[in-house]
């Protein structure tokens, strides 16, 4: 069975300042703000929730099916996923651009981020009833609004567990808006800043949001992450990284790991454990989908971290 990743499909341009923002922008000059960096390092690279979920799934041996909508130019993206084997049914295109993130990062690691949604912002004409294959479990991550409204719905209606994954998406939604999601979802996934955001417009803790789904995930970066599930709550520890080059698309793989984790029916302490490697494992390269591990060795490094193998 094949598990569905509703979000977002991307196009990065991450760009590097080889100095200092706060160098250059005066404090009591910026309400008349113009600035300009010269950014002499610049790199384009795949990305976009969905897209990068997909890509760490299928390395595990998982079969992800992308619900999408992307535009006139993402045929490099589109070459790029028939070389990865990753099947592009549920992906539209649509007129105009696929999503753009332009990011300028500064030497303290501070960045100045631009979002074009582009196609993302009509991924409500993909549906869920279409999908033709049976579904094992789904994800909605960031995508449109009326798209993450739409394709909830039409998970809860068919019966398809799925995560529920706000991230960057959450300033679209009210308190309200949120807990309509979060009620038809089987499971949560937030970061701790997403977590607060989250507590703060619904009103609630995280002890009780828990209690309206089978699970709610909370990642702590470099501190690992917390599952409230069964009734427990299970502190998954961080693996050290072999080096820190980007956090980008970390959250993402840490995701594909819980899919995986669910579909093949593993615990949760077993499940958080192997979402922890991954983002460990992504953080050591740049770029989302840049990554790279066979089954062989991501066994070996997981007995490394933990004293114990994967389930057979």
């Amino acid at each position: 069975m094949s598990a569905l990743i509703c979000g977002s499909m991307a196009y990065d341009t991450i760009m590097v300042f080889p100095d200092h923002f706060k160098k250059h922008i005066l404090p009591e000059q910026i309400h008349i703000l113009s600035v300009s960096f010269l950014v002499p390092e610049m790199r384009r690279e795949l990305g976009g929730c969905a897209g990068n979920i997909a890509y760490t799934l299928k390395m595990l041996g998982s079969e992800p099916l992308i619900m999408a909508t992307v535009g006139k130019d993402f045929g490099v993206y589109a070459t790029w996923l028939e070389q990865m084997q990753i099947r592009q049914d549920y992906i539209t295109e649509q007129e105009g651009f696929t999503g753009q993130c332009f990011i300028t990062t500064d030497l303290d690691d501070n960045q100045i981020t631009a979002f074009h949604p582009g196609a993302m912002g009509v991924s409500h004409v993909n549906s869920v009833l279409d999908v033709k294959e049976a579904l094992s479990i789904a994800i909605v991550s960031p995508d449109g609004k009326q798209g993450m409204q739409d394709h909830s719905r039409q998970l809860a209606q068919a019966g398809i567990p799925f995560i529920f994954d706000p991230g960057q998406g959450m300033p679209m939604f009210s308190g309200e808006e949120l807990l309509e999601i979060i009620d038809l979802a089987s499971y949560l996934t937030l970061n701790d800043y997403e977590a607060e955001m989250l507590c703060k417009a619904t009103g609630l803790t995280l002890e009780q949001l828990a209690t309206r789904v089978k699970a709610l995930v909370v990642t702590l970066g470099a501190e690992g992450a917390t599952i409230y599930a069964e009734g427990s709550c299970y502190e998954i520890p961080a693996v050290p990284a072999t080096a820190v080059l980007d956090p980008t698309g970390c959250g993402d793989a840490f995701r594909a790991g819980l899919l995986h984790g669910l579909m093949q029916g593993w615990d949760w302490p077993t499940t958080g454990r192997l979402a922890s490697l991954l983002g460990s494992i992504k953080i050591a390269h740049r770029g989302g989908q840049n990554h790279k591990f066979n089954l062989a060795e991501l066994n070996a490094q997981y007995q490394a971290a933990f004293g114990h193998a994967l389930p057979a």
